[in-house]
């Protein structure tokens, strides 16, 4: 999703600037960034605005959010299957119901 380190609102000015008739390398050279990155914002603004196909912020954010979540559930899972497996050596079932062979 490009570099973290610039702030929303330094975006948008720099997509303002463009907006204003500035060329990409013209402000990429005088903000001291690389073209490339310009070149995204631009790219994801369009997106946003719906005037491209591809995901929204908005939709990336989501994405993210839910892989993460995904993340932290798989390693729950990971550790009761684990647990399970460790109790069930160490503590003999019960004398309720019995295994069938």
């Amino acid at each position: 999703m490009g570099r973290r380190g610039y702030p929303p609102e330094f975006r948008r000015k720099v997509l303002d600037l463009l907006e204003s008739g500035r060329k990409v390398a013209d402000v990429a050279r005088d903000l001291e960034i690389s073209d490339q990155t310009i070149y995204s914002w631009r790219r994801q603004d369009r997106i946003d605005k719906g005037l491209e196909p591809g995901l929204t912020s908005a939709e990336k954010a989501e994405l993210t959010a839910a892989r993460k979540r995904i993340t932290e559930l798989e390693t729950e899972l990971a550790i009761h299957r684990r647990a399970s497996e460790l109790l069930g050596k160490v503590v003999p079932p019960k004398g309720g119901s019995k295994r069938s062979r």
